[in-house]
């Protein structure tokens, strides 16, 4: 097992002072603040328009869901062709087009659910190009020994905006508006640009582009379907977040309301959860597992009893604190995955490659969504959630000892 002898103050401060990681960092700890943010905010903001309901909030959400799955391949094919860092910045000044937009309607009083539907629809199809530049982006800012670090610090600033962001939100909403809220992310959109805009990143190796987008598209599913270890922990993502995720986010807070007193408790739930993910990331400036691909199936098996841990009758402060080590499971998770993915995939194929991992995740998490209540119904609450966690698990575990994942190894 290989750790960091520094002390993770250290890790971040010489990290922080590479010019270029500096501007992505706190670039995206500001744009990430914001999206925590109207994760809370959205659903207000429709509900105060006239005549709008939940079936209304469904609507808008799905509205950016929808287009984010769409086009996320088509972003990823762009984003291996164009500079990175200038497919992000294009993307956050769409992204500030919408939340302004959206912001503006709802502050004048003009908004309409469709207009706010076909905002959002904007803002998810901006998105999907910049998630996959992102992954790509990272190595061409910092040195190879130093990737894995980068995207812990990356996943700090997103598990930290997990435990601020609605906090904000709350205060955002109570002392302004919802659109004041939007208002505000659609400024974090501003200031991430103007980072990415300063920036000067090392251009990577280019090989010959691809006669069309077709063909660069199917280069992409070839990186992905020739190496087993890449499309089998995808399997695992794809579990994850269409059993698991659903089964956590619809039924926990069921039980949080009939058995725990209501939604404080779904709070200190969800809470224990961002503590322990901001741990993680924290764990992962330091530690350098030797089979990092073995630590992300078991990391996974045990995050996948997120759904059990929340409908089971423990008392709330136990499942707080099992929630704070599957946060910790779940950060390790994806900064280990993410590092592998810039390690060992050709740097002009890395944001197609993420760009088929977010697609699985994407497409089956809202028909998961769908699943998880007649599921419940049939079987009952508790059932449900702990058959989504064995068949995570048992998914998680196979992938866990194949050959081919065991055989992962770190590169630097």
């Amino acid at each position: 097992m290989d750790i960091d002898p520094r002390p993770v103050a250290e890790v971040r401060v010489t990290l922080l002072r590479e010019r270029e990681f500096g501007l992505l960092f706190w670039g995206q700890a500001v744009s990430v603040l914001g999206d925590r943010l109207v994760m809370v905010a959205m659903p207000f903001a429709v509900l105060s328009i006239p005549g709008a309901g939940l079936g209304s909030v469904g609507v808008v959400l799905g509205a950016s869901a929808l287009s984010l799955a769409v086009f996320v391949l088509i972003g990823g094919v762009w984003a291996d062709r164009l500079p990175r860092h200038l497919t992000m910045l294009g993307s956050d000044l769409v992204r500030f087009v919408a939340q302004a937009g959206t912001a503006t309607l709802l502050l004048t009083d003009h908004a309409t659910v469709t207009r706010v539907a076909l905002l959002q629809a904007l803002y998810g199809a901006a998105e999907a190009f910049f998630r996959p530049a992102v992954l790509g982006l990272v190595p061409q800012v910092v040195r190879p020994a130093k990737v894995q670090a980068a995207n812990a610090m990356l996943g700090l600033t997103n598990n930290v905006g997990m435990v601020a962001g609605p906090a904000l939100a709350g205060l955002l909403v109570a002392t302004t508006s919802a659109g004041g809220a939007i208002a505000f992310d659609a400024a974090t959109f501003l200031v991430s640009g103007l980072a990415l805009a300063r920036m000067r990143p090392i251009p990577f190796q280019r090989r010959a582009v691809a006669a069309s987008f077709r063909a660069e598209l199917t280069g992409g599913w070839r990186e992905v379907r020739s190496r087993t270890w890449v499309w089998s922990v995808i399997g695992c993502f794809c579990a994850y977040h269409a059993l698991v995720l659903p089964a956590l986010f619809v039924l926990g807070p069921l039980v949080a309301v009939q058995d725990r007193g209501g939604a404080a408790a779904w709070g200190l739930i969800t809470a224990g959860f961002g503590v322990g993910a901001v741990v993680g990331s924290l764990l992962s400036l330091r530690w350098r597992p030797p089979r990092p691909g073995v630590v992300i199936g078991l990391s996974l098996c045990l995050a996948s009893t997120q759904s059990a841990i929340v409908v089971s009758t423990l008392p709330t402060l136990v499942v707080a604190l099992l929630e704070l080590l599957t946060g910790v499971c779940v950060a390790v998770t994806f900064t280990l995955w993410e590092t592998a993915l810039q390690q060992r995939i050709p740097a002009d194929a890395q944001s197609r490659v993420s760009s088929f991992d977010y697609l699985g995740s994407l497409v089956l998490m809202p028909a998961g969504y769908l699943l998880i209540g007649p599921l419940a119904h049939t079987l009952g609450t508790r059932p449900a959630a702990v058959v989504t966690t064995a068949t995570t698990a048992v998914v998680c575990l196979l992938v866990a000892g194949s050959p081919a994942v065991r055989r992962l190894a770190p590169l630097t």
